[in-house]
């Protein structure tokens, strides 16, 4: 596979065709954790590892498996990796395992990772369903990240609060007070807060393509007629 097609396949997950901007899927975890950067970061992360984990190894099997059984096939591939990853978590990072909960668990249904096991890796060599996974895991996590910076900006004033339940005691330094003796915005952490930070995502998403085309289309005549002497 060339480095061009390597380059669109990033291009089209981490924008073009990103999971939670474009396609809107994964709206429970996108939605439920995301009421602080830590939190999105620390779940886009684990779907991250479970994305290129199972698109790779389903890559292999598929010409192993039968069609009529390749969807429970995927699916607990799937369920035994995100186990390993929530065992993972609780052994080392207990604080953020107990703050997402039931959400690591319920990765095993989200329509991204069953979708590329479906729609790529199933029909792709091992190396671009890897590239595959870790691109539609970072446009996921991206998302997951802005949108709980946003409501945990707009909620409480910080970015970043409770660093270290992710990276370790060494990791509060980065926790910042940007909005110091803040009230707090409590409408931004409910579930409106993240419909809200989530459509206003999607519409920035939107006026940027719009801008992109019109430079586009304005382009293309004075491309189309050169300059004679």
């Amino acid at each position: 596979m060339s480095s061009t097609t390597y380059a669109s396949i990033v291009r089209d997950a981490l924008w073009t065709n990103n999971p939670a901007l474009v396609a809107v899927l994964g709206l429970c975890p996108t939605l439920a954790v995301t009421s602080s950067a830590v939190n999105g970061l620390g779940l886009g992360v684990a779907t991250l590892v479970v994305l290129a984990t199972t698109n790779v190894v389903i890559s292999l099997i598929a010409p192993l498996v039968r069609p009529e059984v390749r969807i429970p096939v995927y699916v607990l591939v799937i369920a035994a990796v995100v186990t390993v990853i929530d065992l993972l978590m609780k052994a080392y990072f207990p604080a953020l395992a107990a703050v997402l909960g039931i959400f690591i668990p319920l990765i095993v249904v989200n329509c991204n990772v069953l979708g590329r096991a479906e729609s790529f890796a199933s029909r792709n060599p091992p190396l671009p369903s890897l590239v595959d996974g870790v691109a539609v895991g970072a446009g996921f996590t991206a998302v997951l990240f802005v949108l709980g910076a946003m409501r945990e900006l707009s909620g409480q004033g910080t970015l970043m609060a409770q660093a270290g339940a992710m990276l370790g005691g060494w990791a509060d330094w980065m926790t910042v007070t940007v909005f110091p003796d803040y009230p707090g915005f409590l409408a931004a952490i409910l579930p409106p807060g993240a419909f809200i930070g989530l459509g206003l995502l999607i519409a920035a998403k939107n006026a940027i393509d719009r801008r992109r085309a019109a430079r586009v289309a304005a382009a293309a005549p004075a491309a189309g007629h050169p300059v004679t002497a």
